[in-house]
């Protein structure tokens, strides 16, 4: 717990801060002064109502309604616990969360969060402040999910139907599911939503070792492969294009971010890129 609060609040006050800030804009712009007129402001902003009570230009000053809400979707199901290399990917999910916490608090930002299987493992509404981050990644590291399975298309519903103003959804999950398609449209109609797609080499290549037994980690089935035909190999890696294909086409339909991770990239550099291109767009 400590080791990963440090981490994250050193990349959140190293690197993300700026980048996050300007990623995500606030909901307007408010009116916070008067002032008197200077070169260079914009002259739409005179308050002409002071400027003739005291005989000289005053210009109108706003400022950003910043207060954002910050939603993370983050799958717990059995397929999560899957890792090769230097993560699991449910690990993986964790570190992203955390920083994803704390860049909000920083921010002044509400952050909460959705912890899901088949079913809601666990809802923390959105709240400010350290204290509630800390909470947040509390609650990412003990979570000890009952169920094995995967359904974001009940977890989307369920965010729609508890989250009514408009926030910004990070979606942490390897999206090994179908049928959420819909849900996530309609969510996507009144919400700001990132995917982010978290996977292991092994989820796309099957390793040439022989007759392997193998067993799918949510429903327990299991079954003979032999890894050394290439047409076995060429079928596996097949079936993790279709999940990835079906994850870019449901979230570009609701007008939505997917951003792709590896167990063994570095992160930071995925979501540095992410929130400099969502700035400069």
């Amino acid at each position: 717990m400590r080791h990963l609060e440090i981490k994250s609040k050193k990349l959140t006050t190293d690197l993300f801060t700026g980048e996050y800030h300007s990623a995500f804009k606030g909901k307007g712009m408010s009116f916070k002064e008067v002032r008197e007129y200077a070169a260079g402001d914009d002259i739409r902003f005179i308050d002409w109502n002071v400027s003739a009570r005291f005989g000289h230009p005053y210009s109108k000053v706003f400022e950003e309604e910043r207060e954002l809400t910050v939603m993370m979707l983050v799958d717990v199901s059995a397929s999560s616990l899957f890792g090769t290399l230097q993560s699991t990917k449910k690990e993986l999910a964790i570190e992203i969360a955390a920083v994803i916490a704390f860049s909000a608090v920083n921010n002044a930002d509400k952050v909460g969060v959705i912890l899901y299987s088949d079913k809601i493992e666990k809802y923390i509404p959105p709240r400010k402040g350290k204290n509630h981050a800390l909470y947040i990644v509390r609650a990412l590291l003990s979570v000890d999910s009952e169920h094995k399975r995967t359904d974001l298309g009940m977890a989307v519903k369920y965010f729609k139907n508890t989250t009514r103003q408009r926030s910004i959804a990070f979606i942490l999950s390897d999206f090994i599911d179908t049928n959420y398609h819909h849900a996530l449209r309609v969510s996507g109609n009144k919400h700001d939503i990132i995917g982010v797609k978290l996977y292991d080499r092994m989820d796309r290549y099957l390793p040439d070792v022989g007759m392997l037994r193998i067993e799918d980690a949510e429903t327990g089935a299991q079954q003979w492969v032999d890894t050394g035909s290439e047409l076995v190999r060429y079928e596996y890696e097949k079936e993790f294009f279709r999940q990835t294909d079906y994850a870019k086409e449901a979230f570009k339909k609701a007008g939505a971010d997917l951003l792709h991770v590896k167990t063994d990239e570095d992160y930071v550099k995925v979501l540095r890129r992410f929130f400099i291109s969502r700035n400069k767009k």
